[in-house]
């Protein structure tokens, strides 16, 4: 659904944004890092713990020694694949910390989708999935070229840098 925003108009003529809604949908997971760095991954379905545990691969091979993971306590980030990926091994660089239930403000990741969706997306309304898909496409690109944005995330939710 699109983030609609206040928008300018010639007076008395007031913007209508048209928007397209059915069934499809792009499902993203996302990682960030204190220096600001931004690790995402998108597909057409939705996520279930195989795809986490891929996600959690990648983050693996792009960044050296111990990883925490702060998650929020979506099923899929409790599934069985994932408990099997890290009871494979991954535990050994991985380690887990579980939010308070329902604590987006603690999660400097919900940041970064509230600035999505708010500034780099807001007013943006796609006929399409594909256009979808490219629209945050560019938006992620921005951002990852902006990490004292990041950073600032991590500040917002009381992490110490």
């Amino acid at each position: 659904m699109p983030f609609l925003a206040r928008t300018w108009a010639k007076r008395g003529q007031t913007p209508i944004f048209r928007e397209y809604t059915n069934r499809a949908h792009l499902s993203v997971i996302s990682g960030i890092t204190p220096e600001g760095r931004l690790f995402v991954r998108k597909q057409r379905k939705a996520f279930q713990g195989p795809h986490v545990v891929t996600f959690l691969k990648q983050l693996l091979r792009a960044i050296p020694g111990k990883l925490l993971l702060i998650w929020d306590r979506t099923s899929i980030h409790r599934s069985q694949a994932v408990k099997a990926f890290l009871k494979a091994g991954a535990a050994e660089r991985i380690h887990l910390e579980m939010l308070p239930p329902y604590s987006p403000q603690l999660n400097p990741d919900e940041q970064v989708w509230g600035y999505l969706k708010k500034v780099e997306l807001k007013n943006v309304i796609t006929a399409n999935l594909a256009y979808l898909d490219w629209e945050l496409h560019k938006t992620v690109l921005r951002l990852k070229r902006k990490p004292q944005i990041i950073q600032t995330f991590f500040r917002h939710a009381g992490c110490q840098l």
